[in-house]
C-alpha cells in the first residue's frame, strides 16, 4: 500500500530538474557541452574577479607581447592584456546573445500563440508579417538599422531580436494549431474557459519545449553574428571588449602576433560547440518523438 502511494505521488519541479540534469549528463557530448556552457557563464558573471588586468588599460610600451607568465595570452596592438579582453568578451557576447534571444523568444511566443489560437483573419495578418520579416536579408536589414541608430550593444540586440522572432512565432503557431483541437482544449471550451486561461494555462506549457530547444541552438548563431559585425566595426563600440574586435585586431597584426587570432577565435569555436551540443541534448530529451524511439 505504501509503495502504491509513493508511486502515485506527483513529481516535483526540483525532481524534474534533477531528472533532466541526469539525462543530459548521460550523453558524453552533452556532458562536455554543459561544462563548456557553465564555464562561459561563470566567466561572464565573474569577469571582474577573473580578469588579471583591466581590459581597456593601454600600455603601448608592451604592445604585441607574446604569451608569458605576466600576460598568459599576450598583449594586443595597444598593450592591453588579451586574456582580460577575452574574459570580458565572454560577458559581452553572452549578454547580447541571452538578452536578444530572450526578447525574440518572448515576442515570438506571444505572437505565435495569438496567431495559432486567434481568429483566422488575425492569423493571416500575422503570418504575412512573419513571412515579410523572414524575407528580408539579415545583413542588409542589420546594416540599415545600424545606419539609422548607430553601432552599439543596444542596436545589436534590436537587430537580432527583430530578425529572430518571426521564426520562433511560426514554430509556436504550428504547435498551437496542432493542439487547439485537442480533447482537453475542447473540454475547457465547453466549460466556458476564457481564451487567456486556455492559452496561458494549457497551451503555453505544451509549446514552450520546442522553443527552448531552438533558443539554445540559436545562441551560438547570435554570438557569431555579434562577432562578425564587431569584426566589421558595426557591432560593439570600442573600447568595449568583443571577440570580434579581438579577431580584427589580430587580423591586422597577424604577421607579428598570430596568437591574437588563435586566442580570439578559440572562444567562438568552443561557445559554438558547447551551445550546439547542449541544444542537441535538450532536443533528444524534450522531443516526444525521440523519446518514443528511446529504448526502455
Amino acid at each position: 500500500m505504501m509503495s502504491s502511494v509513493a508511486e502515485a505521488s506527483p513529481i516535483t519541479p526540483d525532481r524534474q530538474r534533477l531528472v533532466l540534469l541526469r539525462a543530459l549528463l548521460a550523453a558524453p557530448f552533452t556532458r562536455v557541452a554543459l561544462i563548456l556552457v557553465a564555464g562561459f557563464l561563470v566567466t561572464a558573471i565573474f569577469a571582474p574577479w577573473l580578469a588579471p588586468y583591466s581590459p581597456v588599460k593601454i600600455d603601448v610600451l608592451h604592445k604585441l607581447q607574446p604569451p608569458s607568465a605576466e600576460h598568459w595570452f599576450g598583449t594586443d596592438h595597444l598593450g592591453r592584456d588579451l586574456l582580460s579582453r577575452v574574459i570580458y568578451g565572454a560577458r559581452t557576447a553572452l549578454t547580447i546573445a541571452m538578452v536578444s534571444v530572450a526578447i525574440a523568444g518572448a515576442i515570438g511566443l506571444l505572437l505565435g500563440l495569438i496567431a495559432g489560437y486567434g481568429p483566422r483573419w488575425l492569423d493571416a495578418i500575422l503570418v504575412l508579417a512573419f513571412d515579410s520579416m523572414n524575407s528580408l536579408p539579415m545583413i542588409m536589414f542589420a546594416l540599415a538599422i545600424i545606419t539609422v541608430l548607430g553601432a552599439g550593444t543596444g542596436t545589436l540586440i534590436i537587430v537580432i531580436a527583430a530578425t529572430s522572432f518571426p521564426s520562433y512565432a511560426r514554430l509556436i503557431r504550428a504547435q498551437t494549431l496542432a493542439l487547439k483541437n485537442s480533447d482537453y482544449i475542447l473540454a475547457e471550451r465547453l466549460l466556458d474557459a476564457s481564451a487567456a486561461r486556455i492559452i496561458f494555462i494549457h497551451l503555453l506549457p505544451n509549446v514552450v519545449g520546442p522553443l527552448i530547444i531552438l533558443l539554445s541552438m540559436d545562441i551560438p548563431v547570435v554570438i557569431m553574428v555579434e562577432a562578425g559585425l564587431s569584426f566589421l566595426g558595426l557591432g560593439v563600440r570600442p573600447p568595449t571588449p568583443s571577440w570580434g574586435s579581438i579577431l580584427y585586431d589580430g587580423y591586422t597584426s597577424i604577421r607579428s602576433a598570430p596568437f591574437m587570432v588563435i586566442f580570439g577565435g578559440l572562444p567562438l569555436v568552443l561557445a559554438t560547440l558547447g551551445f550546439t551540443f547542449l541544444g542537441e541534448g535538450l532536443r533528444d530529451y524534450l522531443d516526444p518523438r525521440l523519446q518514443l524511439r528511446r529504448p526502455a
